[in-house]
This record gives structure tokens, C-alpha cells and sequence, in this order.
């Protein structure tokens, strides 16, 4: 397994919007400095599978809306996807177990895995809770390492696009792996967390961009505290592809 919040003050954090490739100065690109991080409080790096496997960031300056650069929509609260709705999950992590990692933004699309199924002695028994989505386990399409922190974005019935999951964690036993389906901690469980430790993007839920395909990488945030995502095109496929 592993795991997508780390933590360590001697570190300087900065998030890249509009990015696709890793390794090539893409045009309407940038790096934005983070001022403030907050990690949630319940998060326990030894302890993955009690999940609250989220943070959010704070942008040292504001960042200005472009074709490349858009909003991210963030889930009613509570809300859980219905089994095998399907999702993307985005990220440049490896293509298969044993790497490599990719230098563009790669994408895959994965069936939720209900919690009842999820949660059976066959899949992965108590080690999710009701915090976490699952989706794939098909042994053929999954996050790998280093998606950790990527978003799954699912369409809702209006057409938005909405990050419901973060990559958390998947199996010891390596990626695409049968019945061991990505886990992904449940935004939706979070959303009144959001709102109550960081005021500064109160007005951002519910914000949305409008019909968009799932084009987006790592969080941000815009204009003192909007969520932002990066808006490329990705290649189809992810790990095992």
C-alpha cells in the first residue's frame, strides 16, 4: 500500500496547473508557490487504511482562469456512487508495477466498486472503510505508484465534472491487481471538513466548469481559496496498459 499526504516543514511546496508533460516547458504552464497547507487532523501516515487520507493547499498568489487552467467541481456532501458508475482517474505515476513512470499525463476509466463488495473477505476485506471509494479491481486498469493524490473524477447527471476521490492507496502486491481495486478517499465524507477549516473556500463549493471531459491532475487553489485542476488532455491508459 501506500499513501498520499506527507508532511515535512523543511520542504518547499508548489503546484503545477496546466501542466501535461513533465519534462518539457508547455506553453500557458506555470508553478504557483504554496503559502499554507492543512493537513487533516485524524490523518495517520502508519495508519492508511483509517483513511482521512486528505489536504488542501493554499496558493501564495492568485492564478488567473485560461483554456488550460480551469475550476474543479467538488461533490454534494455525502454523496455515493452507485456500483460500477464509471470514473477517470488522471496522473503521471507508473505504467505498470514495476515502472517506468510516465513523462504525460495518462488516463484511465474505472467502474466504482460499491463498499459492500469492496469491503467482502475477497476484495479487500475491512481494510476500507466507509471514508474510501474503490473503483476497478478488474486486474487490468488501476492507479499505480505515484497517481497518489490524483483526482477520480466522476460526471454528474448535469454534466459537471466532480473529483470524488483522491488516490490513497492500492495493493502490496502491486498494481491491476485482481479484486484490488484503487482506493481513493471519498471527498463527499469531507466537504463540511472543507468548509470548516478553511473558510477562504466556502464560495468555491459548488463551483463548476461546465461539461468538461476529466482533464485534471494535481489540487490547487485560485482567487484566496478556489479549487483548481490542471486542464490537458490526457492519453488514455493507465498503469498496466
Amino acid at each position: 500500500m501506500g499513501s498520499t499526504v506527507l508532511a515535512n516543514s523543511s520542504w518547499t511546496y508548489a503546484v503545477a496547473l496546466g501542466r501535461h508533460n513533465l519534462y518539457i516547458a508547455e506553453s500557458g504552464s506555470l508553478a504557483v508557490s504554496v503559502c499554507k497547507t492543512v493537513i487533516h487532523e485524524d490523518w495517520n501516515p502508519d495508519q492508511v487504511s483509517n483513511g482521512n487520507d486528505i489536504a488542501l493547499v493554499k496558493l501564495a498568489n492568485p492564478v488567473s482562469l485560461t483554456d488550460k487552467i480551469q475550476l474543479a467541481c467538488l461533490p454534494p456532501a455525502g454523496t455515493i456512487l452507485p456500483n460500477n458508475f464509471p470514473c477517470y482517474v488522471t496522473g503521471w505515476g507508473y505504467l505498470q508495477t514495476s515502472g517506468p513512470p510516465s513523462e504525460v499525463l495518462q488516463q484511465g476509466r474505472l467502474l466504482v466498486v460499491d463498499y459492500d463488495t469492496c469491503s467482502s473477505p475477497d476484495w479487500w476485506g475491512s481494510t476500507v472503510k466507509t471514508n474510501m471509494i474503490c473503483a476497478g479491481g478488474d486486474g487490468e486498469i488501476s492507479s499505480c505508484f505515484g497517481d497518489s493524490g490524483g483526482p477520480l473524477n466522476c460526471q454528474a447527471s448535469d454534466g459537471r465534472w466532480e473529483v470524488h476521490g483522491i488516490v490513497s492507496f492500492g495493493s502490496s502486491f502491486g498494481c491491476n491487481y485482481y479484486r484490488k481495486p484503487s482506493v481513493f478517499t471519498r471527498v463527499s465524507n469531507y466537504i463540511d471538513w472543507i468548509n470548516s477549516e478553511q473558510p477562504w473556500i466556502h464560495a468555491a463549493v459548488g463551483e463548476s466548469s461546465q461539461n468538461r471531459k476529466p482533464r485534471h491532475k494535481k489540487g490547487a487553489l485560485e482567487q484566496e481559496g478556489v479549487m483548481v485542476f490542471v486542464a490537458e488532455s490526457p492519453k488514455k491508459g493507465k498503469a498496466g496498459i
